[in-house]
């Protein structure tokens, strides 16, 4: 027979163990990285699928611009990336809009808008119906950045650069490796980014923005505000929508604060549950559905081109940037940093709370994770522009710290974390075994010893 719970009401295998214990039992210790809900891994799974394709992309687009910047044909690379489409601001209604941006910029202040606007829709969801806390992966990476640029040749408005993890880079490195992680350490690895994009458009937002007009800041929250109104309504038409947002980006970029603000506060806007309290998708996650592939597919990778083109110059060239003390703390703080920060948090936490780590997971596991989240790319390439001005020999070598901080972290991840992909596929399989052919996992029918019983 299926579980009931005290009421009597038959329980649901979809829905997590309300102990949050999994199958150890409701006297057990709580467990770090325990798989959640059935409908929250096979969210988790799709999301990171979504983010796999796209990270491949990221990694093709930034590969052709690394190649092409240090080609004899340089010049044409970098021709392209400050070409103007718009030559000159716009006048509308006698007001002057600051448009006139090259191609580089277009793809980091509008194409990158969609990426935080799917950012913004992935907050609200873990406010309203996840587990958002943070695991400590940013303080450390900013602290030994500024260690590195306390003198006076230093760069510390660069401090946030090391900070941020780039999710699709990342499952992107995990599907080139072939391993399969168990569900609750790729909620985990979700869990990471959304938290590190969080905190990476609040630091932009707060200590990025030179010159703020508050007249435009205030018109740009008009259409946000309707915006809003119409997804609380439930109302998605795209004829509505989209122009809403767009006056809203261009009203947000007028302000001084960087347009990429407006994706995250139109996606936080979108309502996560349903009005009627059904079960399925909520608009939030349609919404997401829809752009994620946008996002991951296309305003990513296209961002990566025009941001990783850096002409290094050779290996001497490569040795001269990283004396910089600006790559040097970003190489170390997401290396070391995001590695330090994370494992000693989680470590932190097991000892405060008395949690042990799931069944057949170790703390190599978690080291692993916490180097795979040093692999900070497109938000870090961002952060780097928006310190040092794009283009400048200072972002030139911020690019060249990114790339080399994040291959390195991921080699080192995929080395440990290979070494562990044989216990990783047998949890998988375990977790993807379906005896009685219900389209449920026999693992999710929790407190249900028989997985033949068809679930409540």
């Amino acid at each position: 027979m299926s579980p009931t719970d005290p009421s009597g009401t038959p329980a649901d295998p979809r829905e997590p163990d309300p102990a949050g214990v999994g199958d150890h039992g409701p006297d057990a210790k709580p467990r770090l990285f325990s798989r959640g809900s059935f409908l929250e891994s096979s969210r988790i799974a799709e999301v990171l699928r979504a983010e796999t394709t796209g990270g491949l992309l990221l990694i093709v687009g930034a590969a052709i611009a690394i190649i092409w910047a240090n080609t004899a044909f340089s010049g044409t690379y970098e021709s392209i990336r400050d070409f103007k489409p718009i030559s000159e601001p716009v006048s509308l209604l006698g007001v002057s809009l600051h448009l006139d941006l090259s191609l580089g910029k277009w793809a980091a202040d509008g194409l990158l808008a969609i990426f935080f606007f799917v950012v913004g829709l992935e907050l609200k969801r873990e406010f309203v119906a996840g587990d958002l806390r943070d695991p400590g992966g940013m303080v450390a990476p900013a602290l030994i950045y500024v260690a590195w640029n306390l003198g006076s040749n230093g760069g510390l408005s660069g401090w946030a650069i090391p900070t941020a993890t780039d999710i699709a880079f990342a499952v992107a490195i995990l599907a080139v490796i072939s391993t399969h992680l168990p569900s609750g350490l790729r909620t985990f690895l979700l869990t990471l980014a959304v938290v590190d994009d969080l905190l990476a458009i609040t630091i932009i937002a707060v200590f990025y923005t030179e010159e703020l007009d508050l007249l435009f800041l205030a018109l740009g929250l008009v259409p946000i505000a309707i915006f809003a109104l119409l997804v609380q309504k439930r109302i998605s038409s795209g004829f509505l929508l989209l122009p809403l947002a767009l006056v809203a980006w261009v009203l947000v970029h007028e302000s001084g604060v960087h347009a990429t603000v407006a994706g995250v506060l139109l996606g936080f806007t979108v309502p996560v549950l349903r009005r009627d309290d059904a079960e399925g998708p909520g608009l939030a996650e349609h919404l997401e559905h829809l752009v994620r592939p946008i996002s991951a597919g296309v305003a990513v990778p296209i961002f990566a081109f025009f941001a990783a083109g850096v002409t290094v110059g050779g290996f001497s060239g490569l040795v001269e940037s990283l004396k910089d003390p600006v790559a040097l703390g970003i190489v170390t703080g997401l290396l070391v940093g995001k590695t330090v920060g994370i494992t000693g948090s989680t470590w932190l936490l097991s000892k405060f709370t008395k949690a042990e780590l799931d069944d057949e997971l170790a703390w190599i596991d978690v080291i692993g994770m916490a180097m795979l989240a040093g692999i900070g790319f497109t938000v870090s390439l961002l952060i780097g522009e928006l310190a040092f001005g794009a283009s400048s020999e200072r972002d030139e070598h911020v690019k060249v710290g990114v790339l080399v901080g994040s291959l390195l972290a991921a080699g080192l991840a995929s080395a440990i974390l290979r070494t562990r992909n044989r216990v990783y596929r047998r949890i998988t399989e375990e977790e993807e075994r379906d005896s009685d052919l219900d389209g449920i996992p026999d693992v999710f029918q929790t407190g249900d010893q028989d997985p033949s019983t068809p679930p409540a």
